[in-house]
This record gives C-alpha cells, structure tokens and sequence, in this order.
C-alpha cells in the first residue's frame, strides 16, 4: 500500500500560537458581541466566562489529542483513531460545513467594511481566491501573513479602547438591567454564540502534521493563543458594554466602530476589521484544506483531495476546492448572519474531542477526565440553546453528510461495509 504524501514541518510556537489568533481574533471580535448581546443583554458577560471554560476543557482534550496523533485532520481523525470511522466523520462533517459558512461569513465581514456599496460580494470573492493562493505557497507564506494581520489587529483593538475609555463610558451600564435579565436560557444562547470566537484554536490542531515538535509545540500554542485571545475578549465586552450598554450592543451589527464614534480612530477600527477577518479567513482556509485532506485519504471525500504540492507541500486540490465551494456560497447567500450555524459544526467537532480524549489511556493524559466530561456536557447543552433556524440547518446538513457516507460505503464495498 503506498504511502500517502506528507506535508513539510515548518511551524514552530510562535507560528502556531499566532494563527490560533488569527482565527479567534478575527472572527469574533468583529462578529459575535451582537448576536450575544441580544441574547442575553448583560449577560453578556456571564456567557463570555461560560464560553471561555468551555473553550478550556474543549483546548486541553485538542491539546492532550494533538500531542498523540500529530498528524493533520484535528478531531476528524482522533475520532476515527478512539472511537471509530462514523464519529470522526462527524467531527471531520461537522467541522467542513460549520466553517465553511464561517470563512463565506468572514469574507462578506472583510467586504463590509473595504467594499464600495455595490461590490461586496466581487471583493468577497476576490479577498478567497487572493488568500487561497497566499496558502497554496505554503504554510510558511500562511504564517508570516498571519504574523501581521494579528499584530495589526490587536494594534487597532488597543486604540479603540483607549479611544472608548478616554470618553464617558458608564460603568453602570457594564450590568445594566442585571447579568441574569434574560434568564440562563439567554446566557447559555449567547454563550453558544461566542464558543463560535473561541473555536480558532481548532485551527492549530489541524495543522498538526506541518508543526515542529508537536507534542510540545500543539498544547503550548493552543495554550497561549486561548489564553490571550480570552483577556482581548474579556476587555473588549466590558468596554462596549460601559460605552453602549447591552441594548447598544445588540441593536449595532458594528458595536465597536459605534462605540469610538467617527474621527480617524473610526477609520482605525474598520481598517481593523477588514484585517481582522482577512486574517480568520486565512486561517480558516488552511484549517479547511487540511481536515478536507485527511477526510480524503480515508474516501470520506473524494480521493482526489488527497493530493499534496510536490514543491509547496500544501494540500493544493483540497485548498482550491474550499475556495470554489466559498466563493459559490458567497455569490448565492448572505451569510453575516451564519454565525449559529457555524457554532453547531463546530460544537459537534468538539463533543467529539473530548469523548475521544476521555478514551485516552494513561500515558497520553495530560488533563483530568472531568475536563472532558465537563466539555462534552457543555457542548451538548450549548448546541441545544442556540436559535432554532441555526439547530435546524445544522440537523439538515448533518443529514446530508450520514447519507452521503453511507451510499459512498454501500457503493465501494457493499451493505455490510456501511457500518464501518
């Protein structure tokens, strides 16, 4: 049996930490307050501490995975390899179509605020297919870009917030009407809503078989990157919270460029936020081509994908194919609004991580099972809270996904083989 391709070993700490970043950073700050803050008004904040222990237990079961199985594909294959063909073909089905959306989203996001009126979905597609070819260079290429949206970002997020606490911010707005207003159901919707800020870390896992010394490298970086991106959130919210109130927050689809006002600190925060969702979607990109590689060397997508750069090293057919799949996704729909649906891929990927990581033996744990039992519990409860359109879409295409490995496996080697 020959040998599938393997991609080069080029990444190391700082590297991987900072395209965690980039795709947490970008995705969140500029996309998820909103639709949380609608959900739960200043419970807001209680969500954001739920979201973020759940991303934790969620980053330790990758972390204690990706150091056994340093390979690309994340959770796709720590499923297959604990528990079985079919769950981490959930997880790999999961992951493809939640970020799929997400990358769709981040590039109208991008187009939103660098378009002229009448062009944002052109730019949209044009920002894909320019990103695409910076990944299909290699991952090295991906990561010194990465390297310089993220500082870009956090400069533009610093200045918003200087620029916010140098005016009248309230801090009795912080809590407003009462953290617990719109009850636990609220809480637990928006924080169902920002777990989809906190899954880039995901990315750093998936990029497994191109870091240097992954079982030191991988946890360390989802670490760092989880924990900084947790203090931008954390003050990020109280600063729009201080500055809006909760029901500024939920009522403006761009709560930061409202809180700074206009001036050229305006200008800051949009210029901002076009890198800040450059940059997710460059890491999201990479992340998709890499799962979409290793689902295809197991036929749970054509085998076609399976193809790496002889020079780049890169999964160049799968890469490619993602971008195709955006591009049509942003030419069709409007996706500023997927970010639940994301959250349903993403939260299903995530169940699955912490029941394979609950099956590690011994010598691979690194974290206390209860992490993992906690993790999958949340996953559970979270997907069950987020809105009913966003529930029912992610059932329909999780549909879509059993049949079709279960008429690809009856097709190659009979009913029996459907099991497998």
């Amino acid at each position: 049996m020959n040998t599938p391709p393997a991609l080069a070993r080029r990444l190391g700490t700082l590297d991987a930490s900072l395209i965690g970043l980039g795709s947490m950073i970008g995705a969140g700050v500029f996309a998820a307050f909103t639709p949380a803050a609608a959900a739960a008004g200043s419970g807001l904040l209680v969500g954001l501490v739920v979201a973020a222990f759940v991303a934790f237990c969620n980053a330790t079961s990758s972390a204690q995975l990706a150091a056994a199985y340093p390979t690309s594909g994340g959770t796709y294959v720590y499923g297959r390899e604990r528990l079985g063909p079919w769950p981490g073909f959930l997880a790999g089905w999961g992951f493809v179509i939640g970020k799929t959306a997400s990358a769709a989203a981040m590039a109208m996001t991008f187009a939103a605020y660098a378009a002229p009126p009448g062009w944002e979905r052109p730019v949209a597609i044009a920002a894909v297919v320019l990103l695409t070819a910076v990944n299909y260079h290699g991952v090295t290429r991906t990561a010194g870009l990465t390297r310089v949206l993220v500082i870009a970002v956090l400069f533009a997020l610093g200045i918003a917030v200087a620029a916010c606490w140098g005016g009248s911010p309230d801090l009795g707005n912080v809590v407003g009407k009462g953290l617990f207003s719109h009850g636990w159901y609220g809480i637990l919707q928006s924080a169902g809503l920002l777990f989809f800020a906190f899954a880039g870390y995901a990315r750093i896992a998936t990029m497994g078989e191109e870091v240097m010394k992954p079982r030191r490298t991988i946890p360390r970086a989802i670490t760092i990157a989880l924990g900084i991106t947790i203090l931008v959130y954390a003050v990020i919210t109280v600063t729009l919270l201080a500055s809006l109130g909760p029901d500024g927050v939920a009522g403006n689809p761009t709560p930061l460029a409202a809180a700074v006002g206009g001036g050229w600190v305006s200008v800051v925060v949009r210029v901002g936020a076009a890198v800040a969702s450059l940059g997710a979607l460059l890491a999201l990109v990479a992340g998709l081509g890499r799962t979409s590689l290793a689902m295809a060397r197991e036929h749970d997508l054509p085998h076609a994908l399976a193809a790496v750069h002889p020079r780049y090293k890169v999964p160049n057919r799968a890469e490619v194919t993602i971008a195709v799949v955006i591009c049509v996704v942003i030419a069709v729909a409007d996706l500023r609004g997927a970010i639940g649906f994301s959250s349903f891929g993403v939260l299903l990927y995530y169940l699955v991580a912490n029941v394979a990581a609950f099956t590690q033996p011994a010598e691979d744990r690194r974290y206390p099972k209860v992490l993992q039992v906690l993790g999958a519990v949340a996953c559970v409860a979270l997907v069950a809270t987020l809105p009913p359109l966003s529930i029912g879409l992610g059932v329909l295409m999780l549909a879509v996904g059993i049949v079709y490995r279960v008429v690809r496996l009856r097709v190659r080697g009979g009913h029996g083989s459907a099991l497998g």
